[in-house]
């Protein structure tokens, strides 16, 4: 996926040490991107638009399974 002219944005959950930082760019037509803040030349994940507001509403609502 080319995420050339991505506007990225760090999410207002990141920790502010900077230890856990994700930028989410919502700019591109049909996908949203979602990278590591500190390796910003390394991969990042797309989803759809409706995939990346299912997982929005899961984490604000908690609904979202916990890892063991």
């Amino acid at each position: 996926m080319d995420l050339t002219g991505a506007v990225w944005r760090k999410s207002t959950r990141s920790d502010n040490g900077g230890s856990t930082c994700v930028e989410v760019a919502t700019n591109l037509p049909g996908v949203v991107g979602v990278r590591d803040s500190k390796d910003r030349q390394g991969p990042a994940l797309t989803f759809s638009p409706d995939a990346w507001t299912g997982f929005v509403r899961g984490a604000r609502s908690g609904s979202l399974p916990s890892r063991p």
